[in-house]
């Protein structure tokens, strides 16, 4: 028997795979019922009537669970004074070289203990579930050392008994103060064989961009992390186009994430590769700095995802919904484009598209069910939890 029946729902089910191009289907059943079982989605549209559970969804707009595929959210401290300096026309690259920026969070990140950290990323992650995230990827990078960066992934892999979290090695997101590139990006990858053989990481990420780390040297961590296990993904070209969406392609990447100024022969590699790009539109607009060449990913059929980008400096975004709206109204993106992006392309960009992302028999039971009947209305109350309940891995999730 069924252990919970959803019916009565207007079903956004993301079936048949990851969304490329212009018309997006987001393969919607009306009046559709949806079956668990064993944590487990066991019928999808048309359901036996008989269940341990029934639950009347009124027509409420279901979708999968969300996934955010790009956050920074272990960090120390906060950098509203940055946000002051932006309002007074300082740019991200000009605080940076005041002292601002990466660097900024590093002291305080260093200084918080490991039960402070971890106490900090379960506020965080409970926030995003309470909203319908249910899968976070989360980065390492405000550690620039192998202290706190090994540090940052023990504090994420503690928390994985609570909640999906995937995390990403990210110690090449800025050189450290007081020590040369040449001698850093020396030791992070001497870090990248402790991170694999102690299984702190899924990824590895590098921040290309001018004035951080260049191509050649971005492809050398992501080749030696990529050599030890690590799924390569990267930082690319969001200030100037610096070839990161080159680099992208040529390692392999599964995720190519920000994008504003990629060239026409880095997106050739990429989607040669099959890189998914990963949109981080609060931060865009939180800079104020331009939107990606959307039309071109769209004609060249590179899916889309999107993500917070959940950072102290330059996204204080942590809500989904929100970042996907402002993708609607900033990068030009259709209602369905976003919602393909945090749910079945977002899965691919983390490669769980086989198992998350959609409602289909098989998949792990992450089930949100909205507010709304409308499932537009997803993105159209902009800043609104859409929430009205939540099945996480099979089960109902209490509210925090």
């Amino acid at each position: 028997m069924i252990d919970i029946l959803i019916k009565n729902g207007t079903l956004i089910t993301l079936a048949g795979g990851v969304r490329r191009g212009r018309d997006v289907d987001l393969g919607i059943i009306e009046k559709g019922a949806i079956g668990v079982k064993d944590g487990k989605i066991v019928c999808v549209g048309d359901c036996p009537d008989k269940a341990e559970e029934v639950f009347d969804a009124e027509g409420r707009a279901v979708f999968p669970g969300f996934i955010d595929p790009h956050t920074h959210a272990v960090f120390g401290g906060q950098r509203s004074n940055e946000f002051a300096m932006r309002l007074q026309g300082k740019s991200y690259m000009e605080i940076r070289a005041m002292g601002g920026g990466i660097n900024a969070s590093v002291s305080e990140t260093r200084k918080a203990s490991s039960d402070e950290l971890r106490s900090i990323l379960i506020n965080r992650l409970e926030e995003m579930e309470n909203w319908g995230v249910l899968t976070v990827e989360v980065k390492s990078g405000y550690g620039l050392n192998r202290e706190t960066e090994l540090k940052m992934l023990q504090v994420i892999s503690d928390v994985k008994d609570r909640f999906d979290v995937l995390p990403t090695f990210l110690g090449a997101h800025d050189i450290p103060h007081g020590r040369s590139k040449d001698e850093y990006i020396d030791e992070v990858i001497q870090m990248i064989p402790e991170v694999s053989e102690k299984k702190l990481a899924r990824f590895i990420d590098v921040f290309c961009e001018e004035g951080v780390f260049n191509p050649e040297e971005s492809r050398r961590i992501l080749l030696e992390g990529k050599k030890y296990g690590l799924i390569p993904k990267i930082h690319a070209d969001e200030i100037k186009s610096s070839g990161g969406a080159e680099v992208a392609g040529e390692v392999g990447a599964i995720s190519a994430d920000h994008l504003s100024k990629p060239s026409d022969e880095g997106l050739k590699k990429m989607k040669s590769a099959g890189t998914v790009a990963v949109f981080l539109p609060a931060c865009s607009f939180y800079l104020g700095s331009d939107r990606p060449p959307v039309d071109k990913f769209r004609d060249m059929g590179i899916p889309i995802a999107i993500g917070t980008d959940f950072n102290p400096g330059s996204s204080p975004v942590i809500h989904l919904t929100l970042a996907a709206s402002i993708g609607c109204i900033h990068y030009g993106l259709t209602i369905e484009e976003a919602i393909a992006g945090i749910t079945i392309n977002a899965a691919r960009s983390l490669g769980l598209e086989k198992i998350k992302g959609s409602l289909e028999i098989g998949k792990i039971a992450d089930i949100i069910i909205s507010r709304y009947t409308d499932y537009r209305e997803l993105l159209y109350w902009i800043g609104a939890n859409p929430v009205y309940r939540i099945i996480k891995g099979g089960k109902w999730l209490e509210w925090k």
